[in-house]
């Protein structure tokens, strides 16, 4: 599946595309608070026909085989309220590596990014 998926997933340079989502986090400690949002520089419509429906987080800790799913936020409301694509996670590790985001809007399709955790 995920070899289907590949070549429809979408990315790019966030400050200058809508739908690529934003990975920004904090640590203390071993907790780490991340902030991922779609629309950061160039704001995304969020209306019944033109939204993003969801994003999923995941870490892949540093020479591990497999990335695990942090969480899943879907955006249900598109009239009055808005909802905005925002979401906020929030893990305890000391491991190194990468946060991957995926964002689906639903006239665009998928758009990923990712983050080097130090």
């Amino acid at each position: 599946m995920v070899k289907m998926l590949s070549g429809t997933i979408k990315s790019g340079d966030w400050k200058g595309e809508k739908h690529v989502p934003v990975i920004e986090y904090e640590k203390e400690g071993d907790l780490v608070k991340i902030e991922v949002s779609v629309g950061k520089e160039v704001p995304h419509p969020n209306t019944p026909e033109h939204h993003i429906a969801w994003i999923e987080l995941y870490f892949h800790p540093q020479g591990e085989n497999f990335p695990i799913m942090v969480g899943r936020v879907a955006f249900t409301a598109h009239g009055d309220p808005l909802t905005e694509p925002k979401a906020v996670f929030f893990i305890r590790t000391n491991k190194k590596g990468k946060l991957y985001a995926l964002s689906y809007c639903n006239i665009h399709g998928l758009w990923e990014n990712e983050v080097q955790l130090e």
